[in-house]
């Protein structure tokens, strides 16, 4: 059974200095478990054993967003952690970064329920439960974004004229990443 993990944040503070975001909640996706989980920023030492087992961390716009943000909270690296970053991989493929939503609506027919404005003032408003219910959604809609587009080796984006034009894609594990039955992962990035 596979033990990726897919996962994102929600953050308030100013977005355009990373150094004062704060977490205020992580969502993730659990593979092993089947499951969703949900943290709040007290609670992201129950977090780390999750991403420190994954055989791979998954996220939209991760690599650039939410690995920096949760590294200043954790004492390691996340960053050295096998990772798939599907924005990343739908940059490289395509030449442009596209929203979750967009992608969400062309290959899936769904929508984000919210967006991250309405999670600051959730968070505004103490509604920690209505954060948390958003984010395993936006889980979900990256979860099934990662299945579609490994499955199928391609996505889907919209037109400014409204036609859905393809992406090819590889959400494989690398082989580098792979493990075989008996091997044990744990990431672990801490000073000795």
């Amino acid at each position: 059974m596979s033990s990726e993990i897919v996962f994102d944040i929600e953050t308030v503070g100013d977005i355009k200095d990373y150094s004062t975001l704060k977490v205020t909640v992580v969502s993730l996706y659990d593979y092993a478990s089947q499951s969703f989980r949900s943290f709040e920023e007290s609670e992201l030492g129950l977090l780390w054993p999750y991403l420190e087992k994954a055989e791979r961390i998954i996220g939209y716009n991760s690599e650039h967003f939410d690995i920096p943000i949760l590294n200043k909270y954790y004492a390691g690296d996340l960053s050295h952690f096998p990772h798939l970053d599907l924005l990343k991989v739908i940059k490289e493929s395509s030449g442009k970064r596209y929203k979750l939503d967009d992608i969400a609506k062309a290959t899936l027919d769904k929508r984000k329920s919210a967006d991250g404005l309405q999670a600051v003032q959730w968070y505004k408003e103490g509604k920690l439960d209505k954060i948390k219910e958003y984010c395993e959604q936006d889980v979900l809609v990256t979860k099934e974004i990662y299945e579609f587009g490994r499955k199928n080796k391609m996505i889907y984006y919209p037109t400014l004229t409204g036609d859905i034009m393809p992406i090819a894609v590889n959400f494989d594990m690398p082989s580098k990443f792979q493990q075989t039955a008996t091997q044990t992962n744990i990431n672990l990035t801490l000073p000795l």
